[in-house]
């Protein structure tokens, strides 16, 4: 069984204007030749780094520089792809406010899309979003440390928020996930925690490394990181594996030329039993406010700084063709 894996899809401010809007655009354009690989899936899941609704206003115009916010034919685009689910616990999915937030929750829920992370009360935005799958059955729970105010209470709507230090989770968040992971477990073969934290740059800190591998103690089988621009190492921890960071998958950012930002992977998690036995990594860029199949000098560059990032944390990178694989053996 394959799971197929994005980074940050952002489809907000340009993205929206001149291909979610485009009505000359068919939904698949957005994709271009990353689409057949990624329908070669058996599951997709993606983190939707903006709110899909035409409520709502900004949240902050006057201290928040970015609010991204996609018209609702986004939906039309995730089904061209045939997302399966998306995860919500990010900073971007309150920019326009809890009315846009509920939008979009009816919106994918309405179109068969789960969803993880945010929610219209705490227990919504802590609930899994469950993929029964003719093999195996997968559990994803979504969690960020981004906008401590979007936190979910209650019955307020908010995202899945957390904090966490140089030892791992903080309390109460360590019991709450706990928990919630514990549930997970009992409803799934495979639970991935997708974890939207730490800056934009750089290499995982101590405390993002002490967070993905106590969330691995913890009962998970995959960390799945994004938020940081460009695509981190993959450490093979005790028989799992973490992912610091997916890097960008869609937007419309400035690329910086050294960083390259604009280059990332599709990450295909092969499963067997239960469990990941390898990882395969799609090399992509971003072009045209869509993703597209990297060209032999971005492969070039993309396996040479994964491959650096990788062996920081004692991980090899092998090479089928274009295509980078990590055993976890």
């Amino acid at each position: 069984m394959q799971i197929a894996l994005t980074g940050d899809v952002m489809l907000g401010r340009m993205v929206d204007q001149s291909v979610i809007q485009n009505r000359s655009l068919r939904p698949e354009a957005l994709w271009g030749d990353v689409l057949p690989v990624m329908l070669a899936a058996d599951c997709r899941l993606i983190n939707l780094e903006c709110v899909i609704s035409s409520l709502g206003d900004a949240w902050h115009p006057a201290t928040k520089a970015f609010h991204f916010r996609a018209h609702p034919r986004a939906l039309e685009f995730l089904r061209a792809a045939r997302i399966d689910g998306v995860t919500l616990a990010n900073n971007h999915v309150l920019d326009f406010g809890a009315d846009a937030l509920l939008d979009c929750l009816a919106l994918l829920d309405r179109s068969g899309i789960k969803r993880a992370g945010a929610g219209a009360t705490l227990q919504d935005a802590l609930y899994p979003a469950l993929f029964g799958l003719p093999q195996h059955r997968i559990a994803v729970v979504a969690l960020t440390d981004n906008e401590p105010d979007w936190e979910a209470a209650g019955t307020r709507p908010g995202v899945n928020h957390v904090a966490y230090h140089d030892r791992g989770l903080m309390e109460p968040y360590r019991s709450r996930l706990a928990q919630v992971l514990s549930s997970a477990r009992r409803q799934a073969d495979l639970v991935i925690v997708s974890a939207h934290v730490g800056p934009n740059w750089g290499a995982p800190s101590r405390a993002i490394q002490a967070l993905a591998r106590d969330l691995l103690d913890m009962g998970a089988d995959f960390y799945w990181g994004h938020s940081n621009h460009t695509p981190q190492g993959i450490e093979r921890y005790k028989g799992k594996a973490i992912l610091y960071s997916a890097g960008d998958f869609v937007d419309d950012y400035a690329v910086d030329q050294d960083e390259r930002n604009d280059l990332s992977f599709l990450f295909m998690l092969e499963v067997e039993k239960g469990r990941i036995g390898q990882i395969r990594l799609y090399p992509v860029r971003i072009e045209n406010f869509g993703v597209r199949q990297a060209n032999e000098r971005e492969w070039q560059f993309l396996k040479r700084t994964m491959q650096a990032k990788c062996k920081a944390f004692g991980t090899a990178m092998d090479v089928e063709g274009r295509v980078g694989v990590i055993a976890l053996g």
